[in-house]
């Protein structure tokens, strides 16, 4: 056995991993080692996977005075003592987590608990972070001894880097994730959201587990694989993974009864035992066939649900607000939608706007059919809700991420604004989301307003659009423009507003045409999609909600 098997029960390691093949790893170029590490060079030879550990995690920039082996042993006795590490009281922190043993032999399950009883010690500033004694048994596995552990484990903590994320360690910042992580499930893996919608009481309880899946629940096989990737590639590779799981639980499970009463406990127990359906290679390869946001797109995103949690006060661990309190049977009275209806669209809304509480600003029925009414109503608010009912009893709607008074910035000409968090969506006859595209509109043609609204070339159709080829030079539309300081061209086309009508585009080619007087409206339909229509082509509106969002 090699010199870092001291914390290894090697009867339970992968016989994989027991390779004594002599590889070594000298290349630096990032974009190789990139390759490397999905590829598994290293995965094969726990020898050369502890080294390769050592390399990635020394070159890691830190923070000048960050804990070393020496303070570890320095320490390690005054804060232990001669107590029995088993019965060792963990910090508040690491709330209650998971601590698996992986592979790790006696010896090393009681180290886990000592390095992070020290890790307290040396780092009082952190406040909550539950993947820890996942990555501290995971290193263990690769160290020497505990103090070589210790010190890798503070570099990572101690990253001072501000581009490369690497663990959560406050609870705004591992709440925000999950938010984030809900609104990615939200957009690339809709048939799993509608999953979980439809048996849980609360989805943004489901998603706040996705860390738990992987540091916690996964096989040790599973999270090297992860983890090899992860000091290379960073944060997002865990935003690709957690998606891959749930898409893989929803092909496996889909059809099948609930093995248990909590959608997050089969979950939990399908990613412990995934190697009877998926292995290794075959989550990763799953992981980076998903076409993911951009590393400073994904930052953007955590920041927008990072400042909703802070104007909201919650920035410590609390009970969250699911949707049956954000839409309460008692204070919720629409013409239009159920509260279950309502609840089903609030499941859809960007996460930090699902924390508050729907708020009736507009309907035909008490301010009458006025398209000035209900500009007046509507704007100062944002993201608004816009609920449809028409005649022959068809119910549809928008969700508008941005405020109606962003029409003017056009002057008398028909403008479009809005950001790709919108959506449109059909409630009756069948439930229906679809996604967001951005409008092509000939108004735009003119150099005016293409300077102005930086628009694509010109079309008469509503058509598709995905995320650009090369996200990596320009921010996708997901995120309002002005919440960042970023230039207008960030935005998408989704929302235009004239005193003579208004059009919400949608997606596959979905779109919703009002006129003035709020009665009359129709939809324009891509032929090039199978969806069906939002909703009769030409249509007359028996009722017309507009929602805001109440703190």
């Amino acid at each position: 056995m090699d010199e870092y098997s001291r914390f290894v029960d090697w009867d339970k390691m992968d016989v994989s991993a027991q390779s004594q093949d002599t590889k070594e790893l000298t290349c630096t170029d990032l974009h190789e080692l990139k390759q490397l590490a999905r590829q598994g060079y290293w995965a094969k030879n726990h020898s050369l996977r502890a080294k390769v550990y050592h390399k990635l995690i020394s070159n890691i920039p830190c923070r000048t005075v960050t804990p070393d082996a020496n303070v570890y042993r320095d320490i390690v006795v005054k804060i232990v003592g001669k107590r029995n590490s088993s019965s060792l009281p963990l910090p508040e922190f690491v709330d209650n987590s998971l601590i698996p043993t992986y592979c790790l032999n006696a010896e090393g399950v009681g180290a886990v608990r000592k390095i992070i009883l020290c890790i307290a010690n040396q780092f009082p500033d952190i406040s909550f972070c539950p993947a820890l004694p996942s990555v501290i048994a995971l290193l263990l596995h690769y160290s020497k001894d505990e103090a070589e552990c210790f010190e890798q484990v503070c570099r990572i903590l101690a990253c001072n880097d501000p581009s490369k994320r690497l663990i959560d360690q406050t609870f705004l910042a591992f709440e925000s994730s999950c938010m984030t992580f809900g609104d990615l499930v939200n957009k690339y893996c809709q048939a799993a959201h509608k999953l979980m919608v439809a048996v849980s009481e609360d989805v943004l309880e489901v998603y706040s587990d996705w860390q738990r899946w992987l540091f916690g629940e996964l096989p040790m096989a599973y999270i090297a694989r992860i983890f090899d990737v992860f000091l290379v590639e960073g944060y997002k590779v865990l935003y690709r993974v957690a998606l891959a799981l749930l898409k893989f639980f929803h092909k496996v499970r889909a059809g099948q009864p609930m093995e248990s009463d909590s959608i997050q406990q089969d979950i939990r127990a399908f990613v412990r035992d995934i190697a009877k359906s998926v292995s290794p290679e075959r989550l990763l390869e799953k992981a980076f066939a998903i076409r993911l946001f951009s590393r400073k797109e994904i930052q953007l995103l955590q920041m927008a649900n990072e400042k909703a949690l802070q104007q909201k006060g919650i920035t410590v661990k609390q009970k969250r607000q699911n949707v049956h309190l954000a839409v309460h049977a008692e204070n919720f009275k629409s013409e239009i939608v159920s509260v279950k209806e309502m609840r089903d669209i609030w499941s859809w809304i960007p996460e930090r706007f699902a924390l508050c509480q729907p708020l009736l600003l507009f309907t035909t029925l008490e301010h009458g059919c006025s398209l000035s009414r209900f500009y007046s109503h509507s704007e100062g608010h944002e993201p608004t809700l816009l609920l449809i009912k028409t005649t022959a009893k068809e119910v549809c709607g928008a969700y508008l991420s941005t405020d109606w008074s962003e029409r003017r910035r056009g002057g008398n000409k028909l403008s479009f604004f809005g950001t790709g968090e919108c959506f449109v969506f059909r409630l009756q006859p069948e439930v229906e989301r679809y996604e967001w595209v951005i409008i092509k509109h000939p108004e735009l043609a003119s150099t005016g307003s293409e300077t102005e609204n930086h628009a694509q070339p010109a079309s008469s159709t509503l058509s598709s659009s995905s995320i650009p080829s090369d996200p990596s030079d320009r921010l996708s539309p997901f995120l309002a423009a002005r919440h960042f300081n970023l230039p207008s061209k960030t935005a998408s086309m989704f929302m235009a507003g004239s005193s003579e009508c208004i059009i919400v585009g949608g997606g596959d080619g979905q779109a919703l045409y009002l006129d003035a007087d709020l009665n009359h409206g129709r939809t324009s339909h891509c032929n090039t999609f199978n969806n069906q229509p939002l909703c009769s082509e030409s249509f007359q509106i028996s009722i017309l909600e507009v929602w805001g969002f109440r703190d």
